[in-house]
């Protein structure tokens, strides 16, 4: 018995759309459970790697240093990279932050925001946060990318499409209506 092609996947800087669009392929999932053993995932709450994958899909972008060590892990486990959706292809709405400065940012969340009660004017900074990087990255700026499934979030058909050719190995050929911005 040969084995099945084991998928990973991952939610770094984003909305978790994307593991939603995921679930969203209904029944469908099944059908792929009988051809794929899901490693690390949100799916089944699994936080280490149990072994090589042969895909690995990236929800998000990188953040902070966290991130980073996350995607950086899935590089090394992983045969395939597959940056899933725009955060993890651009940047996305976490991005939007990159044209403001991070003090900005900071002071912005933390002392000036309506709603906000902050008397000590304090901006969190312990050590067990991880370290905010000064702007947000799409996947490949930190990693090689082999894969990207466009859309925001990628609808559940662009998912299931572009996973199934890659466990038959073939290219991922996305249909223009498989498209999704929502």
């Amino acid at each position: 018995m040969t084995r099945k092609p084991r998928i990973a996947t991952v939610s770094l800087a984003g909305c978790f759309g994307c593991h939603m669009s995921l679930l969203d392929i209904d029944e469908r999932i099944l059908a792929l459970a009988e051809l794929v053993e899901f490693d690390r995932s949100p799916i089944n709450d699994f936080k280490e790697f149990d072994g090589r994958c042969d895909i690995g899909l990236i929800e998000g972008g990188c953040c902070n240093e966290e991130n980073v060590h996350v995607l950086e892990d899935f590089r090394k486990h992983c045969d395939l990279i597959v940056s899933l959706g725009d955060c993890a292809i651009n940047g996305g709405i976490p991005a939007m932050r990159n044209h403001v400065p991070l003090r900005e940012c900071l002071e912005e969340a933390y002392l000036r925001s309506p709603g906000v009660y902050n008397p000590g004017g304090v901006i969190p900074n312990a050590p067990e946060l991880p370290l905010l990087l000064h702007r947000v990255y799409p996947c490949h700026e930190v990693v090689k990318v082999d894969v990207v499934i466009p859309g925001c979030p990628p609808s559940a058909d662009a998912i299931f499409t572009s996973l199934l050719a890659l466990v038959k190995r073939e290219p991922v050929a996305l249909a223009y209506a498989n498209l999704k911005y929502d």
